[in-house]
């Protein structure tokens, strides 16, 4: 159940993280993707107009009349496409001398439907935009007028020995509704992505979780098996040790070869000391300690290895290289590093005593286990 609802918490903070990271960047593409647009077109209708103006003009400088001018760009104009934008014509009083639409012929140009007042003007893909956005807004307000059919007009050409306008016209509808489906295809292609990522990501993680808790369980059974090891040792450790009081080492079966004390120095002095009443025995700096039960330190002039031979092994343990423990003197053991052992030992040493991996199995067999 925790891990349930560990696993719907990811899911919910990469969702909203997503989200937000998502929102900043679908505002900067669209609005990238919708200057382009616009910035095409203004490009495209500036051109256009520009081509028409120099070929009406050209017209005229070869004396052709305005008359049989006008008919003919009202025949090339008749027809023309009313999807994304189309060209007329005004004279410098903004009454139309040609448009697509033969009905809109003679009529006043509406200053309503342009978003440049004169032939100076240089519409930005920004202002087109801010234009748009507002006049959409006039629309959608206004149900009376087709959204379909209304335009604007972007660009004006001035045509070359005459008095006449060239206008280029953009559908407000269309182009609205092809910034529309640029929108809505980032939306879709930001939605569809963020569900792979954030799915993947939880899948990911769920996996990556199970296969840490599988290993932590592992741990905590291998970990469960070093404390009942260590248990063990401890327990046969105060089995021993009363086992030792019960019997003493001089009471043991006489051995030549082991001495019931041993002489040692403290600065001058030389003092014997019973083996029952020495804790454990350490070298440093090449001198051997001799620490007893009550705290007591002394020197000798023996080595470990001397000692340890004239030591009851029942009684005394060569840990390592450093120290020689009695059983009396062990407190408890714990686990030390990579399969080692620790002794804590009484009265405290300031050196460690570490058994190694090696002397591990060793130490047990001396402790009857």
């Amino acid at each position: 159940m925790r891990k349930d609802k560990l696993y719907f918490l990811t899911f919910l903070s990469i969702a909203i993280i997503y989200t937000a990271i998502a929102g900043i960047a679908l505002q900067y593409l669209i609005r990238a993707s919708t200057m382009e647009v616009l910035e095409a077109h203004l490009e495209f209708s500036k051109k256009e107009a520009k081509t028409f103006g120099i070929l009406v003009g050209h017209q005229l400088s070869n004396g052709i009349a305005k008359d049989s001018v006008v008919d003919q760009i009202q025949q090339s104009l008749k027809g023309t496409d009313f999807e994304m934008g189309f060209l007329s014509m005004y004279d410098w009083s903004g009454r139309v001398v040609c448009h697509p639409d033969i009905k809109n012929v003679g009529q006043p140009a509406s200053t309503n439907k342009s978003f440049v007042s004169s032939v100076t003007d240089d519409l930005s893909p920004e202002s087109f935009y801010t234009l748009l956005h507002q006049r959409q807004e006039l629309l959608e307000s206004d149900v009376s007028e087709d959204e379909g059919l209304e335009s604007e007009v972007i660009h004006l050409y001035p045509v070359q020995n005459s008095d006449w306008i060239v206008a280029a016209h953009v559908n407000i509808g269309n182009i609205s509704t092809q910034i529309g489906q640029i929108s809505r295809r980032f939306y879709t292609i930001f939605l569809v992505m963020g569900l792979v990522v954030i799915l993947s990501y939880v899948i990911t993680v769920r996996l990556l979780g199970s296969a840490y808790e599988k290993r932590l369980e592992l741990k905590n059974e291998k970990l469960e098996d070093e404390v009942v090891n260590l248990s063990k040792l401890n327990r046969a450790v105060g089995d021993y040790q009363q086992k030792v009081i019960e019997q003493k080492p001089e009471e043991q079966n006489g051995d030549s070869t082991t001495k019931k004390r041993i002489l040692t120095y403290i600065r001058n002095e030389l003092i014997p000391i019973p083996i029952e009443e020495m804790a454990y025995i350490f070298t440093e700096n090449t001198i051997t300690y001799v620490v007893c039960i009550d705290g007591r330190r002394s020197t000798t002039n023996l080595s470990l290895d001397e000692l340890f031979s004239q030591l009851d092994s029942s009684y005394f343990f060569r840990a390592n290289r450093q120290f020689i423990i009695a059983i009396s003197s062990i407190d408890k053991i714990v686990k030390y590093g990579n399969n080692q052992l620790k002794i804590l030992v009484t009265p405290s040493s300031d050196i460690s005593v570490v058994i190694s991996k090696n002397r591990a199995a060793q130490f047990k067999q001396w402790l009857n286990l």
